[in-house]
């Protein structure tokens, strides 16, 4: 029963789904139907659409045409405005508003172009020449501007001016000669230099600050529109005159060699003084004025900068440098030794500045002259210090010193030297130019040589004295003053003490030497053979007349010694008085002694003054007139 019922109810079931699935197709069919139906009616309505597509189609581009045309045109009428409005400005000149004038000429080249590169516009070529020949009127408007306000604030630096720049040590004073221009004085002084070396120079302000952006601006659309080369011209002949003319103003003249040569020595000491201040004022302000002002007016054209500074200052250097090579190359003479020192010392301070002014390609020539200047000075520097010391040795100057004192050979000389410690500095490098070897044993050599130079030449001089006394008094005199000068300079310590001593050995050996030639014969008149001077032996053999002649023949020769060497000299009072006292000491007891022994012989006798007129005292204030170079007039009074 069951099974039966199942069976049943499966086949009811499976007629239920078949029944579902033929109605299923039969909406399947009617919506096809219908989808085809839609397919082909839209299908129809495209058809029927498509040339209004295609005409909307057409009216959208158009009017994108249109509207790029109009842009164009717009553009287009804006570049033409904006010439129009540019030209304007132009046409009134950059003097009005130099900036509004400089803006117009970049609006010009910027619708040139504009229009260049938009050569479909029947116009543009029209436009193109008009525009390039008002770029030509500009830029040509630009360079007179240029030139006006170049020469308008290029005016040559007064004199006081610059030396208001200088530090307050190096400043003429009001008032005085060098006020416009001469030195202040050597700068061979170490002390000197070395506040030199830290002094504040303060660079001049040639063109106003204000001034200098315009010209900047100007240069550079000079150079934009190819015209370089007018701006360096302008820009070297003003700059050049202005610079020229400042050098002018200061002293500063072209001297040749000859001219040189033709000066008397004192007119020509004063120009290389002058020179020396001219060189500082040239590098350290003028020179570095005009490099600061050109960097500036020329900045971001580094050729065309460079090439300006050069042949702006060419002239100046060469009319500068010149003069020091005339110096350098004229006749050499020991007095220019020392203008010589401080030519090479100004070209040694200054060659920092020159290496930094002159340092580009551009400037070589100048750079290469300055160090050539440098070495040449040196190098005559040095010969003509080997000149001197064979000049000392050689000298033959027939200046005669009668009184036996100092010879101006020595004093000249003796100052020479003392000079030469005031270069010290200087003459080390010097050396070294030449030399690697240690400077300050060069120095000294040196020394070491002018003063047996000098020594050898006073050896000489004193042979041409007949009194031998007088020849040792000479060379005392001389030695001593050579000894007392070294000792109180820097030389001691560069000559070393045992010099000192050796040498005041030699003063006393003089001395001893005039003693024994100048005062053996008097002195043998007041000997007692067998007894010494005065000796008390007796009568000593001596007669009445053998006393009379010894005290006349001794008269005679102490009033001979005192006519003579009353008249001669012994500058230095401590060794006048030394030498006084050392023949005091030796004849005033000698005539005491022969005087208590041998005077009663005398006093007893006939006329006793004829023969003893002198008593010490007497001989002792009489020893006090010797080495006063007194004349003979004066003695008498």
């Amino acid at each position: 029963m069951g099974v039966p019922q199942t069976m049943v109810a499966l086949r009811e079931r499976a007629a239920f789904m078949k029944e579902s699935l033929q109605k299923s197709q039969t909406i399947t069919d009617s919506m096809v139907a219908i989808l085809g139906s839609f397919d082909h009616r839209l299908s129809a309505l495209e058809t029927a659409m498509r040339p209004t597509q295609i005409r909307t189609h057409s009216i959208r581009r158009a009017h994108e045409n249109i509207d790029k045309s109009l842009k164009a045109a717009e553009g287009i009428l804006t570049h033409f405005d904006l010439t129009r409005k540019a030209e304007a400005k132009i046409l009134r000149g950059p003097h009005e508003d130099l900036e509004s004038y400089l803006e117009a000429i970049d609006q010009l080249r910027s619708n040139v172009n504009f229009f260049s590169s938009n050569k479909n516009f029947k116009s543009s070529d029209g436009f193109l020449n008009h525009a390039n020949q008002l770029l030509t009127k500009a830029i040509s408007k630009l360079e007179e501007e240029f030139r006006h306000l170049l020469t308008n604030y290029s005016k040559p630096v007064e004199p006081d001016r610059l030396f208001e720049c200088l530090p307050n040590s190096l400043r003429p004073s009001p008032g005085s000669p060098r006020h416009h221009g001469e030195a202040t004085g050597k700068s061979g002084s170490e002390h000197q230099n070395k506040s030199l070396e830290t002094a504040i120079y303060t660079v001049p302000t040639l063109i106003p600050p204000r001034v200098i952006p315009l010209l900047h601006d100007l240069s550079q659309q000079m150079v934009q529109a190819g015209h370089q080369q007018q701006l360096f011209r302008m820009y070297r002949d003003i700059r050049a005159s202005a610079l020229e003319d400042s050098l002018r103003k200061l002293g500063v003249e072209r001297l040749s060699k000859d001219d040189v040569q033709k000066m008397q020595w004192e007119v020509l000491e004063a120009k290389i003084g002058n020179w020396i201040h001219y060189m500082r004022i040239a590098v350290k302000l003028l020179f570095a004025a005009e490099k600061k002002i050109c960097d500036q007016i020329l900045d971001g054209v580094d050729s065309l900068r460079d090439q300006c500074f050069a042949e702006v200052t060419v002239n100046s250097v060469a009319v500068l440098l010149s003069f020091g090579e005339a110096i350098a190359k004229s006749k050499r003479s020991p007095e220019k030794l020392f203008v010589l020192l401080d030519m090479y010392e100004i070209m040694r301070e200054l060659h920092s500045e020159i290496e930094f002014l002159f340092g580009t390609k551009a400037c070589i020539e100048m750079r290469e002259s300055a160090m050539s200047l440098t070495k040449r000075l040196a190098q005559t520097a040095q010969e003509t210090f080997g000149d001197f010391e064979e000049a000392v040795e050689k000298d033959a100057t027939k200046t005669a010193v009668l009184d036996g004192t100092v010879h101006p050979l020595t004093s000249y000389v003796i100052n020479y030297v003392k000079f030469l410690f005031d270069y010290q500095t200087t003459l080390k490098q010097l050396f070294q130019e030449f030399d690697a070897s240690d400077p300050e044993a060069q120095l000294a050599s040196v020394t070491t040589r002018i003063m047996q130079a000098l020594q050898n030449n006073l050896d000489g001089k004193a042979r041409q004295y007949k009194d031998p006394a007088l020849t040792q008094l000479f060379l005392m005199n001389n030695i001593h003053y050579i000894v007392r000068s070294v000792r109180r300079s820097e030389a001691k310590d560069l000559l070393g003490d045992d010099w000192v001593q050796i040498h005041r050995r030699i003063v006393q050996q003089h001395a001893n030497q005039y003693k024994r030639v100048s005062w053996a014969k008097i002195l043998q008149c007041l000997t007692v053979q067998g007894g010494g001077p005065g000796g008390d032996s007796g009568s000593g053999g001596l007669s009445r007349a053998m006393v009379k002649d010894r005290f006349k023949t001794f008269n005679v020769q102490f009033e001979e010694a005192h006519q003579r060497q009353s008249q001669w000299t012994v500058p230095d009072s401590e060794l006048r008085e030394s030498l006084r006292l050392a023949v005091a000491e030796v004849l005033l007891p000698a005539f005491r002694s022969f005087l208590k022994r041998f005077g009663p012989m005398i006093e007893g006798g006939k006329n006793p003054h004829k023969y003893i007129r002198y008593s010490p005292e007497d001989l002792d204030r009489m020893l006090n007139e010797f080495f006063e170079g007194k004349t003979w007039n004066e003695q008498k009074r």
